[in-house]
């Protein structure tokens, strides 16, 4: 998306999308988390949490955002990995995006954000979407692994939970409109 993002769990034609295997959603799990352009945007998360200083115990300096850089990255691909490939295995869930395309903006907007609760099972039907739910509260408790310890709380856990699930919405609402964006760029 923009060019700069990596997209590759989004369905354009859902009539036309063929029932996704368990093979092809770790291959969308590793291209979304090792995608060149993965990187920089960690960087640009990291270097958000440095100037907030997040995990004041990580101090400032180089190395503080070396560390913040290693735990955003790891943040990032342990949740790609878990809600677009691990928890979609075991719960036969479908994790890609199925772009409505269709009707006013704030019905296309409601359902990309209902896409962070609602998914398609592998055999089509709607179901409680605990692959995104679940596996970025996973992630989430996973982290405490290699977070300061000053960092385990509760809270914390929650609120990088939180986060994830927040990013997994707005990345909806960009798979939903960047179509529409693009049709507008290369017609204006």
């Amino acid at each position: 998306m923009f060019g700069v993002l990596p997209n590759y769990g989004t369905v354009e034609e859902a009539t036309n999308a063929p029932a996704i295997t368990t093979t092809a959603t770790f291959w969308m799990a590793a291209l979304n988390a090792f995608d060149p352009y993965v990187f920089p945007f960690v960087g640009v998360t990291a270097a958000l949490a440095q100037l907030e200083n997040q995990e004041k115990s990580l101090g400032r300096g180089p190395g503080a955002y070396v560390v913040r850089y290693a735990t955003s990255f790891a943040d990032s691909s342990i949740s790609s990995f878990l809600t677009s490939a691990i928890f979609p295995a075991l719960l036969k869930q479908d994790p890609r995006y199925f772009e409505l395309r269709e009707g006013s903006g704030w019905r296309r907007a409601g359902y990309a954000a209902s896409r962070t609760v609602i998914t398609r099972g592998r055999s089509g039907e709607a179901q409680i979407n605990l692959s995104g739910i679940g596996g970025n509260g996973v992630a989430a408790a996973i982290s405490n692994l290699y977070y300061p310890s000053e960092d385990h709380s509760v809270g914390q856990t929650l609120t990088r939970w939180g986060t994830q699930v927040m990013w997994d919405a707005v990345s909806n609402e960009l798979k939903e409109f960047w179509p529409d964006i693009r049709r507008k760029m290369h017609h204006e």
